[in-house]
């Protein structure tokens, strides 16, 4: 397989590792710390009324389209009566029933709200029906056609229509006459003022409905909120929300959508005294737990075929074994990159996850301890001569032994951290023993040690890795974060050249050799041998 084939297959994998991260936390709104926080709001109806003598029956219209919006749960309290949920294509209602009532009645429906994601959205999608045309007799029909037709000539399409008559309603252009006239219709009232508006649109065939919301606002303690009324207009397209009160257009970022039905929001048989009262609270809830309660509202198969749905002792679990790729991938930098050598390949991790018992320092200590022991005995061991299977079986005997009398020796002490030994694996000390015995008698007591003290160093910084908390919520929530490490491994699984610890050692090859001195030149022999000018060579010093 060629290199270009691993890169490429590197890529896709971390990109759809990264691409499922990112749905997970943009879409899901699964949180990156485990201690992250998301605003909740809880809104409360409170149903107060003196009974009739009798049955009685209690109709409450119920939130069901709320753009915005996700209701997380919703409680209904009401003692002694039954209760009836019904759905329609306008909306839902809950009717409370009871054979006989004595006294004042409290009735409380009670929903749990949070913000919903940009995939959530649920937009407004009612019949577009026209509302029942006023009843207006002379001379306020010819106000209304007046009205209407003033309106006409200032607007350019359905929606501006509506505005400008809500803003002529309102007195938003100056009083006149026909605005005065129709105002005897609905009076101050606003829920009558815009019905009444819905109705004046149905004579121009324009489809509007009243719908009722609360404004959440941004309180932060329990608060009373206040029913407003809404104007939706359709244009044969979609639905546009106004405001009766301005003829703002556009649904505000708080307005949390009750009910659009027709029906009015409390019905009680018979008539009697009541009130209806609205409480709002907002306070801070764990963002993992509404991500999850959010996924079970919308789409429960996300969260059956996910990690969430495990029992929580599962969960707990999985949150440990996840992380052991964690620690075989920081093993794998420290051998293949680093050089450090270590006992075994996966070894150090398995050693990590016992430090996770037993905290750094302790495990490092009993970690001595027990192997050092069981050194001296495997080295006894080793002059009677036995085969390895029985002689393994007498070591981990051993290893058994020695868990048992350090947890007694330190519960005696009051040492409690000694109670965890028990947990290590004890085939892994077993065989760890025999390795560096191995290592001992073949290459020396100098490699035995510095191979045990890499495993140490390794499982030591392994753990302080898997046991880091914003990681392991980070590879529980988001496991396909092991898929990045997964396409990591096979890049670094090309990799041949010089570890760092190699580097070090040849580093006196890297240096650039001293340039050689050549040697001074040898004296010419034949110049010194020969006579000075004047002589004769015959006859050293004589001249001739």
């Amino acid at each position: 397989m060629s290199k270009r084939h691993l890169y490429l297959l590197a890529v896709a994998i971390i990109a759809v590792a990264l691409s499922a991260m990112y749905y997970k936390w943009d879409k899901l709104k699964f949180p990156l710390h485990a201690d992250e926080q998301v605003q909740v709001w809880t809104v409360q109806a409170h149903v107060e009324y003196h009974p009739k003598r009798g049955p009685n029956t209690v109709t409450l219209q119920l939130p069901a389209t709320t753009p915005g919006f996700t209701v997380l749960d919703e409680r209904y309290i009401a003692r002694d009566y039954s209760k009836l949920e019904e759905k329609s294509s306008e909306g839902r209602e809950v009717q409370w029933a009871i054979r006989r009532a004595l006294g004042e009645q409290d009735l409380y429906y009670r929903a749990t709200i949070v913000r919903a994601d940009a995939y959530e959205q649920v937009g407004l999608d009612f019949e577009p029906v026209l509302a029942e045309l006023p009843s207006l007799e002379e001379p306020y029909l010819t106000a209304a056609h007046t009205l209407l037709e003033a309106v006409r000539a200032r607007s350019s399409n359905i929606v501006t229509f509506a505005r400008q008559l809500v803003i002529r309603l309102n007195g938003g252009d100056g009083d006149s006459d026909e605005v005065a006239l129709l105002a005897e219709k609905y009076g101050k009232d606003e829920v009558a003022r815009a019905e009444f508006i819905v109705r004046l649109l149905a004579i121009r065939n324009i489809p509007a409905r009243v719908v009722h919301g609360i404004r959440l606002g941004d309180a932060a303690t329990a608060s009373e909120a206040r029913m407003q009324a809404w104007i939706i207009v359709n244009d044969g397209q979609a639905w546009y929300m106004l405001d009766p009160r301005t003829g703002a257009e556009g649904m505000p970022s708080d307005l949390f959508l009750w009910s659009a039905s027709a029906k009015p929001l409390l019905d009680i048989e018979g008539g009697p005294p009541a009130t209806l009262a609205f409480n709002v609270s907002v306070n801070l809830a764990d963002a993992m737990a509404t991500a999850e309660r959010r996924l079970e509202v919308h789409d429960a198969n996300l969260v059956r075929y996910s990690l969430l749905s495990l029992p929580l002792q599962a969960q707990q679990t999985y949150r440990i074994l996840l992380m052991v790729p964690i620690g075989a991938f920081i093993m794998l930098i420290l051998r293949n990159l680093v050089g450090v050598k270590t006992y075994g390949t996966f070894m150090p991790v398995l050693i990590a996850l016992a430090f996770r018992e037993t905290a750094l320092v302790a495990g490092v200590v009993l970690f001595v301890l027990v192997v050092g022991f069981g050194l001296l005995v495997r080295f006894y061991l080793e002059r009677l001569r036995l085969l390895l299977v029985p002689r393994l079986t007498a070591i981990l005997i051993l290893v058994v032994l020695l868990m048992c009398g350090v947890s007694v020796f330190s519960n005696r002490l009051g040492i409690e951290v000694g109670l965890s030994v028990a947990l290590f694996p004890m085939v892994i000390m077993a065989m760890t023993i025999e390795r560096m015995s191995v290592a001992w008698d073949e290459r020396g007591a100098g490699t035995a040690i510095r191979e045990g003290i890499g495993t140490l160093i390794v499982a030591a910084l392994a753990y302080v890795v898997m046991s880091w908390p914003p990681l392991e919520h980070l590879v529980f929530v988001f496991p396909e974060t092991l898929l990045v490490l997964f396409a990591l491994a096979l890049l670094l699984g090309r990799y041949s050249g010089y570890r760092l610890n190699e580097l070090l050692r040849f580093r006196a090859l890297a240096r650039e050799p001293d340039p050689i001195t050549p040697p001074p030149p040898a004296p010419d022999t034949a110049a010194v041998d020969a006579p000075p000018p004047g002589t004769d060579a015959g006859t050293p010093g004589v001249r001739g």
